[in-house]
């Protein structure tokens, strides 16, 4: 799983990234400290970080996946493709999207290896076919190419971004879990989210 590999060399570089302000983690509310308002601000601002980087990550891989269709329709115009090949390689990018992943279903580790297998198994033709040697045919399929390779070099980075803020979700759901069920509706019965780290 790419979220493991690499993880304890990114840890201390991505976590200022989108990591909760500590500032705002704590209550500086008349309320007090432990008062419901201060409770439901400072879960609010946790769950945001954890929903925007769930958001980012996901733009990041929707515009992978585009990019991928767009180089393929291209590769396609080129005299002497091999259209067989190319046919099959847009059939499994556009099965991308029933195989991804969602935040409920990432609870089940081999989904998500499931899907970066499908991804790479893709890619890893594709790519060469694009740019041999990295001379690309022309400069739109260069640009697509290192899109691509971008975006997947930082997937890696953009897990642990969202495993740091959804574990800081996780802490504070653990810790006041009794204050958020006394705050009722959205607050109740609220779950921990799954984590990249269910490898480790």
């Amino acid at each position: 799983m790419k979220a493991v590999l690499f993880a304890s060399l990114l840890t201390l570089a991505v976590l200022p990234m989108c990591k909760p302000d500590a500032s705002q983690n704590t209550a500086t509310t008349t309320d007090g400290p432990a008062s419901p308002a201060a409770v439901r601000a400072q879960f609010d601002i946790l769950r945001d970080s954890a929903d925007v980087n769930w958001r980012r990550m996901m733009a990041s891989d929707d515009k992978k996946n585009d990019d991928l269709r767009e180089l393929l329709q291209d590769l396609s115009k080129y005299p002497n493709a091999n259209q067989a090949q190319l046919e099959g390689l847009r059939t499994a990018r556009a099965n991308f999207a029933k195989q991804r992943y969602t935040r409920q279903s990432m609870a089940s580790s081999p989904l998500i290896d499931r899907y970066d297998a499908a991804q790479d198994s893709v890619l890893k033709i594709v790519l060469p076919l694009a740019a041999p040697d990295g001379n690309a045919p022309s400069e739109r399929v260069r640009d697509y190419v290192e899109a691509i390779q971008l975006a997947d070099a930082n997937v890696v980075s953009y897990r642990a971004h969202y495993d740091a803020a959804a574990k800081a979700y996780n802490n504070y759901l653990q810790v006041h879990h009794d204050d958020l069920d006394k705050l009722g509706g959205k607050y109740a019965n609220l779950q921990p989210l799954p984590l990249f780290e269910l490898g480790q």
